[in-house]
């Protein structure tokens, strides 16, 4: 009964992943062993590509198959200006600041049973860096004007197009966070190194957008 449940588990893992990343080259099936491997478990992991390579499909993939019963909060860390991202990712009470009319809770609590995705963690500032790390070891969040902690329940993923080992070299990024966020790393494979998923995937997006334009294409030229 146990072995039965592990492999109908896989399957639905499996499937999950393949509706949302589209492919059958080696480099996209590799890939995808490791998404089914690490998706179960509650590691946090390092997605790392190339910008365009399809990172955020990947942090979807693993939330989706992983079965964590929360929501899936995405948060871009080079989008959110750095003054910002504090309250944008840990939440601040009434009164912390100019502006901040009602408590409201971070995106950390709004992760909880489920997964954040910290897409472009490269652009953290560094004193942010060091409280995520406290983060990732206490599992607590204290929101910005408060002393209390808050116990949060998530599932860490996130993305860099950017080298963090040169990062910490140059003493841009921490490297005791970066052991913590390099605990699994999923190198996603440039389009180039997929060459056979080309033509799969140009089906796909001339499907998805002839029908929002209300257009009928059935075939293209592939000469």
């Amino acid at each position: 009964m146990v072995i039965y449940v592990k492999i109908l588990t896989t399957r639905l893992a499996m499937q999950a992943i393949d509706n949302i990343i589209l492919g059958n080259s080696l480099a996209i099936k590799e890939m995808k062993k490791l998404i089914e491997m690490v998706s179960s478990s509650n590691t946090t992991v390092l997605i790392q590509g190339e910008t365009g390579s399809g990172k955020e499909l990947v942090a979807e993939a693993l939330h989706i198959a992983s079965g964590r019963q929360g929501t899936n909060i995405s948060v871009n860390c080079a989008a959110i200006p750095s003054e910002l991202l504090e309250s944008e990712l840990f939440g601040h009470e009434k009164g912390a600041f100019t502006g901040a009319d009602r408590a409201r809770p971070g995106r950390f609590e709004q992760a909880n049973k489920g997964t954040i995705f910290l897409d472009e963690i490269g652009d953290m500032p560094l004193p942010l860096q060091s409280k995520l790390l406290r983060v990732l070891e206490g599992r607590k969040v204290q929101r910005v004007g408060s002393n209390k902690e808050i116990d949060v329940d998530f599932r860490l993923v996130c993305a860099t197009h950017q080298n963090l080992e040169l990062r910490v070299r140059d003493a841009e990024f921490r490297e005791d966070l970066f052991y913590r966020l390099e605990t699994f790393s999923v190198k996603v494979p440039a389009l180039r190194e997929r060459g056979e998923d080309v033509e799969r995937l140009a089906h796909h997006f001339i499907s998805v957008y002839a029908e929002k334009a209300g257009k009928r294409i059935t075939d293209i030229d592939t000469d």
